[in-house]
């Protein structure tokens, strides 16, 4: 009997001191991939925003998207969100829109660079890729019917992303200020009839930033390419006035800050003045940051530029107003 239970222990201690290496040897290795694992987490990953089934406008452009080498997506058929989580979230999101005249989307220069720098400040952003008004859709809302259901997909992600439903944002520049003023002014705007639950959540920012964008389509200002993709080479001027975000400024609009070059070749600087003057008329908190030069399409500035400084302008401003921890 002593000798069975002698060899019992004997095989036991084997089998531990086996698997004792075993578990060492997996232990190690975990923990030299556990780095790997937690950078992918925090690598940028896609949501699409419609199901299968039940996006709004028809079937669109046919084929693969394509990118060009600069960043610059066309053909797109497949809107969706880019999110950026952060090592560190504060709790505040921000949509992040790029321009290109509404008949492309300058990813490259202007929203990843503007997602990654918001990540970078415990921000989580969230790069919109939205469908665009002149590839074959049955309808010239594609870009609002999109962006409006991203910001209720923000909404409806919030809670079990850490995101505070009172510090939802959105960013646009050129087209994509135009369409994130759009949203800002216009939450309760049936672009496209509801089609599940996430359509229950609010289309509500909190606050908004405009660089260098397009706000008004009604004369003298009427001759930009974001105004001939959305509205045509004759526009009525009900639908000139329909979407001039500054006429749709209420005192619910959410506080916003622009900025904006006074050389601007595309977006004549008065587009800005115009936003702000309705925002100040209505009492919303606001503030524009002009700069003498700077042209159109600068992003987050050139290097060495006085355009450089709105990222922490825009930040300071947040801040005051209680959304930027």
């Amino acid at each position: 009997m002593k000798k069975i239970k002698k060899q019992a222990n004997q095989k036991t201690s084997i089998f531990f001191r086996r698997n004792f290496y075993w578990l060492l040897v997996v232990g190690i290795f975990l923990q030299l991939i556990n780095p790997v694992f937690a950078q992918q987490s925090n690598q940028p990953r896609e949501i699409p925003l419609w199901s299968n089934g039940n996006m709004p406008g028809g079937t669109g452009p046919q084929g693969a998207e394509v990118i060009s080498g600069k960043g610059s997506y066309t053909n797109i058929s497949h809107p969706r969100l880019i999110v950026h989580i952060p090592q560190h979230p504060n709790g505040t999101a921000v949509l992040v829109i790029s321009g290109g005249g509404y008949a492309h989307i300058e990813v490259g220069n202007e929203s990843s660079p503007a997602a990654e720098w918001l990540a970078s400040q415990g921000i989580t952003a969230f790069e919109l890729i939205y469908r665009l008004p002149g590839e074959n859709w049955s309808t010239n809302l594609v870009p609002f019917q999109d962006a409006q259901r991203a910001v209720r997909l923000i909404h409806s992600m919030a809670e079990r992303m850490g995101i505070s439903q009172h510090k939802i944002g959105v960013m646009g520049f050129s087209a994509g200020g135009h369409l994130a003023a759009m949203i800002e002014t216009e939450p309760d705007r049936q672009f496209y009839a509801p089609v599940d639950e996430i359509d229950r959540h609010s289309a509500k920012c909190d606050f908004a930033a405009l660089l260098y964008p397009v706000i008004t389509m009604l004369p003298p200002y009427d001759h930009t390419h974001s105004e001939k993709e959305i509205l045509g080479n004759h526009p009525d001027r009900l639908d000139q006035r329909a979407f001039s975000a500054q006429l749709q400024v209420s005192a619910q609009t959410p506080p916003t800050f622009l900025a904006q070059a006074e050389d601007d070749p595309i977006s004549n600087v008065e587009n800005s003045k115009l936003m702000y003057a309705a925002l100040q008329q209505k009492q919303v908190v606001s503030q524009l940051q002009l700069y003498p030069t700077g042209g159109h399409g600068w992003g987050m500035g050139k290097p060495g530029t006085q355009e450089t400084s709105w990222p922490s302008l825009f930040k300071q401003w947040a801040r005051q107003i209680g959304v930027w921890q």
